[in-house]
């Protein structure tokens, strides 16, 4: 063995480490996906988007291909990253149960808690949105994207939750000890088709969950929901790959409507939501984890600001970033570009601290708070 091999020997077992979920949270169940569908345990035949033993997208003659499930995996094993996980501490509002009892039972509030998860204040009940509290988006506990920073507050510091709403069943929405955790102490969960089995097997009792396809809506102690069409995937193994459907989500709330896109790439969709709902007082826009090897289940800043156009939003809130290492991009990259986009278009962004508060309709200054971070 030359010393080359010898030297080469460390840096793949620490990239291995480092990135050995890949295949799981990265290739297979984050980005692109590589797995076959084998059987069929459950059917949805009722639904558009179910053909054979899985869900589809919407056609989309315009979306770009992505790369083989191969060539993402072994770019995630021996490929290079620079800057995506920041040297400076990602600055944290923590925040305590009395201040969350002080914001104003009339107004509708959301608190950033990191990544896609956000703790909704809606007139006065409390509502979840794909909450990870874990250390890592993995399913294993000691190796895969691991958080840049604590939550705000812990779960134990939740106040009772009213509702919950799930995107999709990829590990950095879909967290199993949270879940686990919250299974008694949520009274109603929303899920795209297929998830309900998930949390049942979370410990969820199946009677507290509703699911729904596309278009079909749900109301909860005055809070109305609907899916809406998203272009993404789903899994959690290699061979679940579709099985379940996600979606991006409407919620309204007294005379507020607020837009979460879950993850989605770029299509028609958004247009077709916003022509149906008439606009959105606050849009939180997927704006992270893009890749040129998964186009077509992931936005650029720049698609992410076009779909908030297509969609009559107000006020554009910029979520999936600043929490896991999930692609090659620095960790601030898509911050960079959305608020340099949002300036040069007039646009009213939302990047929030960590753990701020921000309530819909009522006027704020946005700060670039990761400007001079490392």
């Amino acid at each position: 063995m030359n010393d080359a091999a010898r030297l080469s020997i460390p840096l793949l077992k620490r990239r291995l480490r480092r990135y050995g979920t890949s295949i799981f949270a990265a290739s297979c169940a984050l980005v692109a996906g590589c797995a076959s569908n084998s059987g069929c345990e459950a059917r949805y035949d009722a639904s558009p988007q179910f053909k054979g033993c899985s869900f589809q997208n919407l056609p989309n003659p315009d979306v770009l291909p992505s790369a083989d499930g191969w060539r993402i995996w072994s770019r995630f094993i021996v490929g290079d990253k620079v800057g995506t996980v920041p040297v400076d501490p990602i600055p944290v509002r923590m925040l305590a149960t009395a201040d969350l009892e002080a914001l104003d039972p009339g107004a509708n509030h959301v608190v950033r808690l990191g990544h896609s998860s956000h703790l909704l204040k809606l007139h006065g009940k409390y509502w979840l949105i794909d909450p990870v509290f874990s250390e890592r988006a993995s399913p294993f506990t000691w190796v895969g994207p691991k958080r840049f920073h604590k939550p705000p507050l812990t779960l134990e510091q939740l106040p009772p939750i009213e509702g919950l709403i799930l995107s999709h069943d990829h590990y950095d929405h879909l967290d199993v000890a949270t879940i686990e955790y919250l299974a008694q102490r949520v009274q109603r969960y929303f899920v795209p088709l297929g998830v309900r089995a998930r949390l049942v097997a979370m410990g969820v009792p199946a009677e507290r969950v509703t699911e729904l396809d596309w278009w079909q809506g749900g109301e909860h102690d005055g809070v109305k929901l609907t899916a809406t069409p998203a272009q993404h995937f789903s899994g959690r193994t290699l061979t679940d790959r579709n099985r379940t459907l996600w979606a991006s989500w409407v919620v309204q709330s007294g005379d507020q409507r607020i837009f979460y896109s879950g993850d989605s790439g770029y299509f028609s969709g958004f247009r077709q939501i916003g022509e149906r709902f008439g606009g959105f007082d606050l849009a939180l826009m997927e704006n992270g984890a893009y890749d040129a090897y998964w186009p077509a289940v992931h936005m650029t800043p720049e698609q992410s600001v076009q779909a908030f156009e297509d969609l009559r939003g107000k006020v554009l809130y910029s979520v999936h970033n600043s929490t896991f290492d999930l692609a090659f991009h620095t960790w601030h990259d898509p911050l960079d570009r959305i608020a340099d986009l949002s300036q040069a278009k007039k646009i009213e962004l939302a990047t929030p601290v960590i753990g701020e508060v921000l309530t819909v309709g009522k006027a704020r200054t946005n700060e670039r708070w990761w400007q001079g971070l490392r």
